[in-house]
């Protein structure tokens, strides 16, 4: 379970490459660009965070990563290929709870993918119930969407989405709708599992502090259309309390404020 294909490849590779990319999207005929020149990369078994104001792309850069858009300009690369047809190499998590299939239970919503993607029926649910384990999930095996709260729907689609076993598992905001403290929680769940499956993760947020606790890195975009302001180390801030944690959130902060003559307007977390 936790061999992934991404923790076989040389450490200095990087899995993702992004090339002044330059990504948008068409209304009512018109080409409206949000990402205008964004470049970074990832390496296998990274924690990366986009972070950036609303309405920058972060987003939209997600689902380019994914193969849902195609780009305007620039490259993006995911373990050297350019041909980024959606795919279970790049498993997404989204924010909604809606994402889960309501006539399937808790296992059958992990079973489902891995029978269509070529597993067979009793190693799906071998893998499945590896990865209910993973997220504590067992105990709800049987039990369907409607009967599970927000915080456990979006820990049954992060099961599904790493039953996959992934290149990358991509993550758009998909705390973002919990109540504080089920956030909090399944944030450390994350860096805990994360940590274990060495899985590699882009992670999507407008949250300064969940940026610095979950990440690695953080790469942080400028207001549409967005550029990259700054790649942010912050490994091993896992102490919110810590001198280093806060530095790097008034840092964080500062560059996201950058250039605004109402940095109050900003509401970032």
């Amino acid at each position: 379970m936790t061999s992934n294909v991404a923790s076989e490849r040389p450490a200095t590779e990087p899995l993702l490459t992004v090339e002044g990319a330059r990504v948008g999207y068409e209304v009512d005929g018109q080409v409206q660009i949000a990402v205008e020149n964004v470049s970074f990369d990832i390496r296998p078994g990274e924690n990366v965070m986009l972070l950036g104001p609303s309405g920058c792309g972060k987003s939209t850069l997600l689902k380019t990563i994914a193969g849902f858009i195609e780009p305007y300009g620039g490259t993006v690369r995911v373990s050297g290929r350019t041909d980024l047809s959606p795919g279970p190499d790049r498993a997404v998590v989204f924010q909604e709870f809606d994402q889960l299939f309501p006539w399937h239970t808790v296992e059958g919503n992990l079973v489902y993918p891995l029978r269509v993607n070529g597993r067979s029926k009793q190693e799906a649910r071998s893998v499945a119930r590896d990865y209910l384990q993973l997220m504590n999930l067992v105990h709800a095996a049987d039990r369907y969407p409607h009967q599970l709260s927000g915080g456990m729907k979006q820990r049954v689609a992060i099961a599904r989405a790493m039953a996959l076993e992934p290149l990358m598992l991509l993550m758009d905001e998909p705390f973002g709708a919990l109540d504080a403290q089920t956030r909090s929680r399944l944030q450390r769940e994350l860096k805990e599992v994360a940590e274990r499956t060495k899985v590699t993760i882009l992670f999507v947020t407008h949250s300064i502090q969940e940026a610095v606790f979950v990440g690695r890195r953080v790469v942080v975009l400028s207001p549409p259309p967005s550029t990259v302001r700054e790649v942010v180390d912050v490994s091993g801030l896992d102490d919110p309390t810590s001198p280093e944690f806060v530095a790097a959130l008034r840092h964080l902060r500062s560059l996201l404020t950058e250039g605004d003559e109402s940095p109050d307007d900003m509401a970032f977390e």
